[in-house]
């Protein structure tokens, strides 16, 4: 029998506090991506734009 993963914790936080009209917009892919995987692709990565933060290019 295998081994089910599980989503990480932190990650399940972070789908929760995203606005209902983008989680909306998220692919299964996507969800699954957030929820299990270290690399978001990069269509994930453009509806979270505005949500993320960029720590090689911080505002001032």
């Amino acid at each position: 029998m295998s081994e089910e993963k599980k989503p990480d914790p932190i990650r399940i936080a972070m789908v929760k506090a995203l606005p209902r009209d983008i989680k909306e917009k998220l692919t299964i892919d996507e969800m699954n991506a957030l929820l299990y995987e270290e690399v978001l692709p990069d269509s994930l990565m453009e509806k979270l734009k505005d949500y993320l933060a960029d720590f090689d290019n911080p505002k001032e």
